[in-house]
């Protein structure tokens, strides 16, 4: 495990030092560029994989290609990148461009002939090199808020074409047209104590330090005393000029008597390694009270390739006469920088004795595989699936699993499955392996073979047998039944489940399958007449809306339409 984390920091270095073009590519959007997202930024587990570009609140904006190059995927999905489109330029470089509203005229008729083929809005499409060529400067679509955007906004990637890494797209001239002169903010520094016989000021549990702002912007804390080994954790963001967001730095490094020991560069990631945002994370203190601090050390090594670990992957050893001087500089892409200086002392005072550990009858060493099994219930945790050993919390009891709870990060799937569950066909049909969440029961796709249910999952907690018979609701069509409605562009209805979710939803105009675009922000289900299938005259529309266990509905109405009507 560690020669490959070895090889992967090597790789991750070398990329780092990589000359990439600077004039080659244009702004994919002609406004000025102000940013919502930065390159790593941390998200709900994972890192941001691109720049996100501020569409003036609005949706519309012509996005245009930032080279010459041919369309070489394209992705529709409810979720995500919402309407995404994918362009491969001949320098090797493949760019991104997410939660579009539409594509433009050509791309938009490829993407809807494949979603009529296939009767689905969601559709992934791999053109071949010629079908879908693109100059520099093209309108290759309209900025949108499709997917899972919080607003309009455009999301804007590189990736190596070859190897799929995703590249920070400042490295490739963005950051000349962005303007940034503000350093990052520091909110909070945290001391960690490492191992059992550590202690910082006295106290054996982390700490936070007191933070003095200096008149340079620089910060100073209080001296540290301390004994054993010690790590670091800071909480930060940064700031662009002419806007309020709080993003991501780029960089962070820890000096310790003016030698580089620890740090972190958002230069390039590859997708696999976005969940090790969890490892990064002190995700105790961020499940317990939403503080993201970013911890500077590693207890146990993880395979997260923007880390630099050092010799002693991010942990000091205070001792007797030995004093050290610690520096954190924190640095966004322009160089703007905020620096902690953290004197340190060595103290052999007694520490206040540790709160005592709550042990269960489990001990789970994270390289190893485990199982446990009670009741009829048992659950298989592969090696890696956690990142640190600890005491995990098993326990079945009148037909409910108690996995442990949401303080501890999971980094893969692990397996639940319930046997010999004992139900009629109707209500095996209908049933699945639920969390529990207080009063809140959440849908997981639910395996079944017989009477055993399975579940993949990566979430600790509270498992039941569930059951869903309530079939979806589909309501407030934006027309009147039996009503002529020429004037209308649109025909849009909600949709909406009370617990599994919506799975599938089609639609009929006159017997024929109609493309209906499905936004889960708003609920609502929206199809255009500008496909051209409605006919003159009388036109019988029909919805059917399943969840994930199977229970439907059906719509059926009626209305009448002139095509004369412009």
């Amino acid at each position: 495990m560690l020669l490959r984390l070895f090889i992967l920091l090597i790789s991750a270095t070398t990329l780092a030092q990589t000359d990439y073009p600077k004039d080659y590519f244009r702004s994919p959007l002609d406004i000025p560029l102000f940013l919502s997202g930065t390159f790593g930024e941390l998200r709900g587990n994972h890192f941001h994989t691109g720049l996100d570009f501020k569409t003036q609140q609005t949706e519309g904006l012509n996005v245009y290609a930032v080279a010459d190059g041919y369309v070489s995927r394209i992705k529709i999905s409810t979720w995500g990148y919402g309407k995404a489109i994918y362009i491969t330029h001949p320098n090797g470089f493949t760019t991104v461009y997410g939660h579009l509203q539409k594509a433009s005229p050509a791309i938009e008729a490829y993407i809807k002939k494949s979603q009529y083929a296939q009767k689905s809005y969601e559709v992934e499409m791999i053109p071949t090199e010629n079908e879908l060529l693109v100059k520099k400067g093209d309108v290759i679509a309209l900025s949108g808020n499709s997917g899972g955007s919080g607003g309009p906004h455009l999301h804007f990637e590189f990736r190596d074409s070859k190897t799929e890494k995703i590249i920070n797209p400042m490295f490739f001239g963005f950051d000349v047209q962005i303007a940034d002169s503000r350093p990052p903010v520091i909110n909070n520094l945290i001391v960690y104590p490492i191992g059992d016989s550590s202690s910082v000021n006295q106290i054996r549990k982390p700490i936070e330090a007191t933070l003095s702002q200096q008149k340079d912007g620089s910060y100073i804390t209080q001296k540290i005393k301390a004994s054993g080994k010690i790590a670091f954790g800071v909480n930060t963001y940064d700031l662009f000029d002419k806007s309020y967001n709080k993003n991501g730095v780029f960089k962070v490094e820890a000096f310790s008597n003016g030698k580089p020991f620890y740090s972190y560069t958002f230069n390039t990631l590859s997708f696999d390694e976005g969940r090790f945002i969890n490892a990064l994370l002190d995700y105790p203190r961020f499940k317990r009270t939403g503080q993201r601090i970013q911890r500077l050390f590693m207890t146990e090594p993880y395979l997260l390739s923007i880390i630099n670990p050092g010799k002693a992957y991010g942990m000091i050893e205070v001792t007797p006469n030995l004093y050290q001087n610690l520096r954190i500089e924190v640095s966004d892409f322009h160089n703007n920088k905020s620096t902690i200086q953290i004197p340190i002392e060595y103290s052999s005072l007694p520490a206040v004795p540790a709160e005592p550990i709550v042990k269960s009858d489990y001990f789970l060493k994270a390289r190893k595989e485990h199982s446990y099994a009670k009741d009829n219930v048992s659950v298989t945790i592969p090696a890696g699936t956690f990142y640190d050993d600890f005491y995990i919390d098993f326990d079945v009891k009148d037909s409910v699993l108690y996995l442990h709870n949401q303080s501890v990060p999971v980094h893969n799937n692990m397996t639940i499955t319930f046997d010999n569950v004992q139900l009629s066909d109707a209500d095996r049909e209908k049933s699945f392996i639920a969390s529990v969440d207080g009063n809140r029961v959440r849908y997981n796709k639910t395996y079944k073979k017989g009477n055993s249910f399975t579940i993949y999952t990566k979430d600790l907690g509270k498992f039941i047998i569930s059951k869903d018979t309530t079939a979806p609701r589909i309501t407030n069509p934006n027309f009147v039944a039996g009503k002529w409605i020429s004037g209308q562009r649109t025909i849009q209805v909600e949709i909406s489940d009370n617990l599994s979710g919506i799975d599938t939803y089609n639609a009929y105009l006159n017997g024929k399958w109609i493309l209906m675009e499905y936004d889960y922000k708003t609920k609502k289900l929206t199809y255009d007449f500008s496909d051209d299938i409605a006919d003159d005259g009388r036109n019988d529309l029909k919805i059917v809306v399943s969840d994930n266990i199977g229970n439907s509905t059906t719509f059926e109405s009626h209305f009448f339409r002139s095509k004369n009507t412009k």
